[in-house]
Order: C-alpha cells, then sequence, then structure tokens
C-alpha cells in the first residue's frame, strides 16, 4: 500500500493544514505500519507554472518533441504517477484569498492531462483516477465552512472527483484568525474530525 502526500504552505513548521495533514499520515501510518509514505512539498519543491513552452510541449506529439519539451512534460509524467500509484492521498491547503496557492494549483494542473487522468467521450467528461482515498487537511482564517467565498474546498473537490477521485475526507480547522477563542475553537473542531475520520 502506498500512500502520496501533498502540501502546499510556505509557513513551514507553524503551518496548521501541515501539521492537519501530518497528524492524518501518521494516524494511516498506525493503522498499516508497512505503508510506503511519498511526502511532497510543493513549496520546498515548487513545479512550473503552465506558459506557452508548457502548453506547446504537452499538445506536441510525443514523437515531435524535442529534448527540451520532453524534458518538461517529463516533469508532469513523474507527478501524474505518483498519484495513479499511490491507493491513499492525503492534501495540506491553506486558504489564501478564499482560494488555494499558486503552488497546488501548479500541482493539480500538472495531473489534470486529458487521455490519461480524465477524459471525453459523447456523453461529457469521465475520470480515469479510481480506487483512491482522499484526505483533504484544510486551514482557514475565517469561517467559510458552506458559505459562497469559500474558493477553496469546494474547487479541490470539484476538481479530484472530475479525475474520479471521489472518495473524499476533510479535516478542517476554521477561525483561525479571528481571535485566542476562535482559534482554539477552530483547532478543536479540526482534531474531533480527525478522531472521526475513516481510516483504510
Amino acid at each position: 500500500m502506498k500512500l502520496l502526500q501533498i502540501t502546499s504552505s510556505p509557513r513551514g513548521s507553524e503551518s496548521s493544514s501541515t501539521m492537519l495533514a501530518n497528524k492524518i499520515t501518521n494516524k494511516i501510518k498506525e493503522a498499516y505500519p508497512d505503508i510506503q509514505v511519498t511526502q511532497r512539498d510543493l513549496i520546498k519543491e515548487p513545479h512550473p507554472l503552465i506558459d506557452t513552452f508548457t502548453l506547446n510541449a504537452l499538445f506536441t506529439e510525443p514523437q515531435d518533441r524535442t529534448i527540451e519539451q520532453e524534458n518538461r512534460v517529463m516533469l508532469d509524467d513523474i507527478l501524474i504517477e505518483q498519484v495513479m500509484d499511490a491507493d491513499i492521498i492525503v492534501i495540506g491547503s491553506p486558504m489564501y484569498n478564499f482560494g488555494i496557492p499558486v503552488q497546488l494549483k501548479a500541482w493539480l494542473d500538472a495531473i489534470c492531462r486529458v487521455g490519461t487522468t480524465f477524459s471525453y467521450d459523447e456523453n461529457g467528461s469521465m475520470g480515469l483516477v479510481h480506487g483512491k482515498k482522499v484526505y483533504l487537511a484544510a486551514s482557514r482564517g475565517g469561517n467559510y465552512l458552506g458559505m459562497p467565498e469559500d474558493y477553496q474546498l469546494p474547487y479541490l473537490q470539484h476538481v479530484l472527483g472530475f479525475l474520479g477521485m471521489t472518495d473524499i475526507n476533510l479535516v478542517v480547522a476554521e477561525g483561525l484568525d479571528m481571535g485566542p477563542d476562535a482559534q482554539q475553537a477552530g483547532y478543536a473542531n479540526a482534531h474531533e474530525q480527525l478522531n472521526n475520520i475513516s481510516i483504510g
């Protein structure tokens, strides 16, 4: 069994989302001591953003790509392979300006590839990434769960579901910047969610 952990906060050891992601991973490791864990810190290992060169490389037939184009596509291939190989995926994401960090968006852009992780037919789109259990560890300064201002969790759930990953479990710490009492309540609620999540 393999676990892929993705974290995306620049706050390092001070990050609430990374702390929650680590706690989820540790809980899974307790249940499955032999699980293989791959950790990818998108701040320490940022993935290139989509640009003109990247798009040209992706839309060039493999046999016609230059060495430079092949090398660029290979960077995305590595991320896709990690996702496809994993049985469990843990994603840590803070909320920035109502959305996700650009580093996490770059990772999602890399793993969304038509013909590989999703496809289209006459009925619409189909996700091709199946059999994964996903845990989202999210932190936010305010209280946004279920609110129209939340472009973090709905987006993550939608894009992962679009790829076929629909078994998604949430651990969310909210209100962390709204004063000591709200912060304490936010962490307490997140830890209660953590204690109640299904492992396996």
